[in-house]
């Protein structure tokens, strides 16, 4: 999956935060060192404890760490290759790449999520926030649940975002949450992204 699907996010990051004049002391949280894998070891999501799941559309995510309860929309590439983001309108809206795997089957599903728009924080604005361990939940359009464990959390800056480690694919059900992040500045944004690995663990 090319770099470049994630200018349409980026461009719309930080919005909210421009217009009060806010600065890195009142962007939205950041991961900790704590969070991201162990850098002397190669990423390894954790062992899977439920088989892939039959592609189906995911409906909704729940992440009940940070407050997530929010209605998923599909994601396509624009003109110019770059990931479709969500309406910005909607503060509470993820969107999932339906060109992509679907959360629970094989692979690695793409979830993205704005930190703001131009009315306050949005759905993913806390995913900074999020710890190891912590359980994701997406509702599928099949009636099934699947349930993910964060195996880490890591942020990036945009000139170094690393394109393999995120979107590579991956033998068993992944899964990645990804919104802005990295540092804020009043005159250029969010200065990178912050993304979410996790690993299915159930399916309900």
């Amino acid at each position: 999956m090319p770099k470049a699907w994630l200018a349409g996010i980026v461009a719309l990051c930080g919005v909210w935060l421009v217009q009060t004049g806010s600065d890195l002391r009142t962007a939205a949280p950041q991961p900790s060192a704590a969070q991201a894998f162990d850098p002397d070891r190669e990423v390894r999501p954790g062992t899977p404890a439920a088989g892939p799941l039959r592609s189906s559309r995911p409906v909704r995510i729940r992440v009940p760490a940070i407050g997530v309860d929010a209605p998923m929309t599909g994601l396509r590439l624009g003109a110019d290759g770059s990931l479709e983001a969500p309406p910005a309108a909607d503060r509470n809206l993820a969107g999932w790449f339906e060109g992509g795997t679907a959360p629970g089957a094989a692979g690695t599903a793409i979830v993205a999520g704005h930190v703001d728009n131009a009315k306050g924080p949005s759905v993913f604005y806390s995913l900074g926030s999020l710890e190891k361990g912590a359980s994701v939940e997406i509702d599928r359009r099949d009636g099934r649940t699947a349930v993910f464990s964060v195996d880490a959390v890591e942020v990036y800056e945009k000139d170094a975002f690393p394109d393999d480690r995120v979107y590579g694919a991956t033998p068993d059900p992944s899964l990645r949450l990804i919104t802005c992040g990295g540092g804020f500045s009043s005159e250029a944004g969010y200065l990178g992204n912050v993304v979410a690995y996790a690993h299915l663990t159930e399916v309900r």
